[in-house]
This record gives structure tokens, C-alpha cells and sequence, in this order.
């Protein structure tokens, strides 16, 4: 069993929802799982997994919820080399800054060391009615590999 901290950056709640799904189908596969909706480096910094689950907020900027986590990493600069990372970034295609937002987290993931582990998914509201199904169908894909 594995334990995966899953991140949440959202504003509008659908990053939160999808979130949730993922969960329910991690803890099927046995993974112990903890929802980290105000993420903290203290909290998630022994976990070997994270799952990043964001969407976009204004002109390509991170939620507000997950801003504090950004700016602990960005200052305090842990090593984060022991941290295996997925993505799974939620826009609306009809901005030009179409997930850009969780972008600047993968960037300062992998300057601190860490691993992503599975190509990221970008998940377009504006194609997808149901973005869940789309986050499950990516997941399925890897965790068996985890």
C-alpha cells in the first residue's frame, strides 16, 4: 500500500470534485490517500506520492487555496527529491492561459528535486461535461504502476 497526497488547487470547486473521484478509485487499488485542500509542505513533504489536481484561476495564476504551499516551497526550498508527482491540470479552452496555472508548480516541483512520475492530463471544461471521467480513465492508466 501506498500513501499519495492529493493536492488540491481549485476556486470554483471542480478541481475539489474531481479530486474526490480520483480518491474513491486510489482507495480501490489499496493506496492510502489524504485530501489536501489548504496543502502544507509540512504535511505532505514525507509523502512519496502527490497528485496534483489544479485548475486556473484569472489571467493563468494558481487558486488562492494552494498560493501558501507555492510560496513554502518557492522560499524555504526543501528537497523534494524523494517526491514521485502526477498532474492533473482543469481549464476552460476558451482562455489563452488554458491550464496554465499548475504549470508554475510542476516547474518548481522538479527545480526542488522532485519526479513527475506520468504525463500530466489537461482537462478542458469546455469539451468535457464530465472532466471526473476523464481524470479516472488518465489514472487508470498508471496506478497500478505505483
Amino acid at each position: 500500500m501506498t500513501k499519495i497526497a492529493v493536492l488540491v488547487g481549485t476556486t470554483l470547486g471542480n478541481a475539489e470534485y474531481v479530486s474526490d473521484e480520483l480518491i474513491t478509485h486510489i482507495a480501490q487499488k489499496n493506496h492510502q490517500t489524504e485530501q489536501h485542500l489548504q496543502p502544507n509542505l509540512d504535511e505532505i513533504q514525507a509523502d512519496e506520492y502527490w497528485i496534483l489536481v489544479c485548475s486556473t484561476h484569472g489571467a493563468g495564476d494558481l487558486p488562492d487555496n494552494i498560493q501558501p504551499l507555492f510560496e513554502q516551497i518557492r522560499t524555504q526550498k526543501p528537497d523534494l527529491s524523494k517526491i514521485n508527482f502526477a498532474v492533473c491540470a482543469i481549464g476552460d479552452s476558451s482562455y489563452d492561459t488554458f491550464c496554465k496555472g499548475p504549470e508554475v508548480l510542476i516547474e518548481l516541483f522538479q527545480q526542488q528535486g522532485a519526479t513527475q512520475f506520468v504525463d500530466k492530463i489537461q482537462i478542458d471544461i469546455q469539451k468535457s461535461s464530465l472532466p471526473e471521467d476523464l481524470a479516472i480513465e488518465w489514472l487508470q492508466q498508471w496506478i497500478e504502476n505505483i
